[in-house]
């Protein structure tokens, strides 16, 4: 079973120049702002103030390394997307960043899409999935907040999810259900990192 014994913030680069050697594998997480992934991040780690969590959408402005089991790989924190109080002009800036570092970063080894399991599909969401299929760029999708619903409801959402996709996507990405609060799909998502992705 995987299982992450130390992690520690590593640096914050507002450009892809400025992130560290590509001498390990990065697992990355985005999602729209609020999804809850540093809420999600902070559970996986066990750290619960490794990420910075924010009741305000786009606190998350640089992509964060944090240090995974002494030098064994990098964990990914990347700008939200879908953000509703900013301007044009900075979400430009920020998608141009995101867009370069999952293209360009050769050590990437999948980048989970952090889907809230509460709304329908969103277009965003949508569109980041398929932007990442569309450049062979492995992926994963988490859905968040699964303690907020009833699990009916959360199949229900995730089940409508899946069926939207299987309209673009003959084999559907790996999919996980969890839950900050509770820990709920947390080993499952460790160990799939752990024997596919490292």
């Amino acid at each position: 079973m995987g299982k992450i014994t130390s992690s520690e913030f590593f640096k914050s680069s507002s450009h892809i120049k400025e992130c560290p050697p590509t001498d390990r594998p990065e697992i990355a997480f985005i999602g729209r702002s609020n999804v809850g992934k540093s809420s999600l991040i902070n559970s996986i780690t066990g750290r619960k103030a490794l990420a910075k969590i924010s009741g305000k959408p786009g606190k998350t402005r640089l992509i964060n390394h944090f240090d995974i089991n002494n030098g064994k790989w990098f964990l990914v924190d990347l700008p939200g997307y879908g953000w509703a109080q900013v301007s044009k002009t900075e979400v430009a800036k920020w998608e141009k960043m995101v867009h370069e570092y999952l293209n360009v970063r050769e050590n990437l080894a999948i980048v989970f899409v952090l889907v809230d399991s509460r709304h329908e599909p969103q277009k965003s969401d949508l569109e980041m999935i398929h932007w990442l299929g569309e450049n062979n760029i492995p992926l994963g999708i988490l859905f968040t907040k699964a303690d907020k619903l009833s699990n009916m409801q959360v199949m229900k959402n995730v089940r409508l999810f899946k069926t939207v996709l299987k309209q673009k996507w003959e084999v559907l990405p790996p999919i996980f259900i969890t839950s900050a609060s509770s820990g709920k799909g947390k080993e499952e998502v460790i160990d799939f990192i752990e024997e596919k992705c490292l």
